[in-house]
């Protein structure tokens, strides 16, 4: 497994030639391109983007002006899976990088489903084959909670496509034939920025939108630039990791869609000192609040290495039963519809957590049944087969950096990930 630096240096030389090549592709291939009916017109207000503007955003994401958005990115949106399924409440991910964001929104809809509309009696299987016109409201609520929150509840910005280039760009910058043409509208009240979105939703679902790329921008737009440089420390220059080829969502980026703040780390905090005890030169950056959507980190290759990342219980414990997971550097969405789960402590002997992963193979909700208080999963008693995965499921892994020494009973289905 290379380091970041590794990852950065190493592969970003080679990759700077490759995405010039897509680049000069980019306007021939048809996934790369914007369908007219979902390009807004000028005349919809807004202020156009600058070439200092769309520096900065580059700068911010990549660490140059000079690297773009590959296919993956271009053709990710957010699509819900088909009606009537068991899965109709989940957008289907895209592998890569943009699963990170998917996943991301996709707690946020599943918040919305279960505990913040204004229902009496939310069921998730009642909620999965609600009408295609509720899909659109919960879908447009969770792009702006996640953007009124990087805002700090005062203002959110959301990035449209108009028609031709805003600015023309130096040498210094490398076109990608979208973010030139960039529309920003600006909000101070939520109510209004929720009407916006809901009108505009197909800008960010329909197939060719570049729906995921758009509300990246909001996102970063929403936050200021000079917010996120104050989030960032020495340990995250940029957003994104370059990693196999691809784009890969840092910590901070992840953190700022979960806590609205781009904290490169996941412990409790802002970290002072170094493990010696000697003061850091400056302070490393973690979470500060708890928030609506927790994160659950499981990695077996950094286990193996004795280098796994300790998530705080900011993260852990979250002011609802719902997890962003990073698994084995795949994105996943773990949830639980009991909204005292984690308030009352007698919940937390014997429940159930709903578990979606995203991927093409999952046609169901997967439910875990976790038993925590009568006797103790004990890791050296499982049969030694060869296969750690088998032996130790993942997923279950991930569940015990929350309840340490759980059972898990995934009733009848077998083991995945």
């Amino acid at each position: 497994r290379k380091s970041e630096e590794d990852n950065e240096d190493g592969a970003g030389a080679s990759q700077s030639s490759s995405t010039k090549n897509r680049g000069q592709l980019s306007s021939a291939n048809t996934p790369y391109l914007i369908p007219k009916s979902l390009i807004i017109s000028s005349s919809l207000g807004g202020t156009p983007i600058t070439m200092e503007m769309a520096m900065e955003l580059r700068k911010m994401l990549f660490g140059n002006t000079f690297h773009v958005f590959n296919y993956e990115w271009k053709k990710s949106h957010f699509k819900f899976h088909e009606p009537h399924s068991d899965l109709a409440y989940t957008f289907e991910a895209e592998r890569g990088g943009a699963r990170a964001i998917q996943m991301a929104v996709q707690a946020n809809v599943i918040k919305y489903f279960l505990f913040t509309r204004k229902d009496e009696n939310c069921q998730l299987q009642r909620n999965i084959t609600e009408e295609k016109e509720k899909k659109r409201k919960e879908k447009a609520t969770a792009v702006v909670d996640i953007l009124w929150t990087a805002g700090e509840g005062q203002k959110a910005t959301v990035c449209l496509v108009t028609t031709g280039s805003c600015f023309l760009p130096n040498k210094d910058y490398k076109t990608d034939n979208f973010t030139e043409s960039l529309q920003l509208f600006e909000f101070s009240q939520k109510e209004m920025i929720e009407k916006f979105i809901f009108e505009h939703i197909h800008c960010f679902k329909d197939e060719g939108s570049h729906g995921v790329i758009l509300f990246l921008y909001s996102l970063l737009f929403s936050r200021t630039f000079k917010r996120l440089k104050e989030d960032l420390d020495c340990t995250t220059p940029h957003l994104f990791q370059l990693s196999l080829g691809n784009y890969n969502c840092r910590q901070a980026l992840v953190n700022l869609m979960l806590t609205g703040r781009a904290s490169p780390s996941v412990f409790n905090g802002d970290l002072q000192y170094d493990d010696q005890g000697n003061i850091l030169q400056e302070p490393l950056h973690g979470i500060l609040t708890r928030s609506d959507v927790g994160y659950l980190y499981w990695n077996r290759e950094q286990l193996e290495h004795d280098k796994l990342s300790r998530v705080g219980s900011m993260l852990k414990t979250p002011k609802l039963p719902i997890w962003l997971c990073n698994i084995n550097e795949t994105f996943s969405v773990l949830f639980s519809t009991n909204r005292l789960l984690l308030s009352d402590w007698k919940m937390e002997h014997l429940f159930e957590l709903y578990f979606y992963n995203g991927q093409p193979s999952q046609t169901k909700t997967v439910t875990l049944t976790v038993a925590t208080h009568s006797h103790h999963w004990e890791g050296k008693h499982q049969k030694d087969d060869g296969d750690p995965e088998k032996r130790f499921p993942s997923v279950e892994m991930t569940i015990r950096t929350k309840w340490e020494g759980a059972v898990i009973d995934w009733n009848g289905t077998v083991p995945f990930f």
